[in-house]
């Protein structure tokens, strides 16, 4: 049995449709190489010069969006050509896969839920890459976000993938711009516009600093005596910072005013414990020896 003709159809399908099929998958990977680039260079727009880091948050946000979505049409449309050049009807597989898409429609209401409320998520900037954010019981950096969820990753490391669609209360806590509230407690002796003056000081030495001093927006805000604790009086403030800043912000206001507390003998209160040493049915103490350590 000869084996030309066989050789013949190869080779002429080679010249043919093989050519049109490296021709498809060499445009299939030029196309997406092109998609990466159309989705870095919006960032990179977005991230020029004066941009202020909103924008840059929210150009990492929509870059992964667009370069996924677009990477997927892409694709199938790639692989709906080459399908087409191996002689396989499309028009079958195309139908087949609308009635398999609807039935999966309907098992999985909970993913179109997902991809309909990250639509929203992104269309009203709720959440962007780089915001530190609490959605329900779970709080921390968001790493990713999709039109099917939403990436954080916590103090601890740990990190929690939630639905969109499971998505109620956003609390975004560095969007546009921070705050830390103080709650500074002193003694009931201590004079409160003394300390007031005293907070002020420190916020006026801290502006001044080469490396806070940059990432606070304004003058701290003294609100007043908020309460009266059992054992102290509470002075609530607030300083505006930049986006995420807030905690470094705050950790170093701290140190700082519990140092100069300490130089201006101003007194920070503390939980104090009365010893009671008990009597017996005979109504007597018993002995409690006290050693002083030297």
């Amino acid at each position: 049995m000869s084996v030309e003709p066989y050789l013949e159809k190869v080779g002429g399908w080679v010249m043919t449709s093989g050519i049109k099929i490296l021709i498809i998958a060499f445009l299939l990977m030029i196309t997406l190489q092109m998609v990466r680039l159309v989705a870095s260079s919006f960032a990179k727009a977005m991230k020029r010069p004066g941009a202020d880091e909103d924008f840059q948050k929210r150009a990492d946000t929509l870059k992964g969006i667009i370069q996924g979505t677009l990477s997927v049409v892409v694709i199938v449309v790639g692989l709906t050509m080459l399908l087409g050049e191996l002689g396989i009807e499309i028009g079958p597989i195309i139908a087949a896969a609308g009635v398999l898409g609807l039935a999966v429609g309907f098992g999985a209401q909970k993913v179109v839920e997902d991809v309909i409320g990250g639509f929203f998520i992104l269309l009203e900037d709720q959440i962007r890459v780089g915001d530190v954010v609490q959605i329900g019981d779970k709080g921390g950096l968001v790493e990713k976000v999709s039109l099917r969820m939403v990436v954080l990753r916590d103090l601890a490391g740990n990190v929690h993938f939630i639905r969109n669609g499971a998505v109620g209360v956003v609390t975004n806590m560095t969007k546009e711009y921070s705050r830390y509230v103080f709650d500074i407690g002193v003694a009931y002796r201590e004079n409160v516009d003394d300390v007031i003056e005293v907070v002020k000081q420190v916020d006026a030495e801290l502006r001044k600093d080469p490396v806070f001093g940059p990432d606070i927006l304004e003058p701290i805000e003294i609100l007043g005596l908020d309460k009266f604790g059992d054992s102290s009086v509470i002075i609530k403030a607030r300083t505006k910072t930049k986006p995420i800043k807030q905690w470094a912000v705050g950790r170093e206001f701290n140190r700082r005013l519990k140092k100069r507390f300490d130089e201006k003998d101003i007194e920070i209160p503390f939980p104090h414990v009365t010893i009671y040493a008990g009597k017996d049915k005979k109504g007597q103490s018993p002995a409690l020896n006290i050693a002083q350590a030297r």
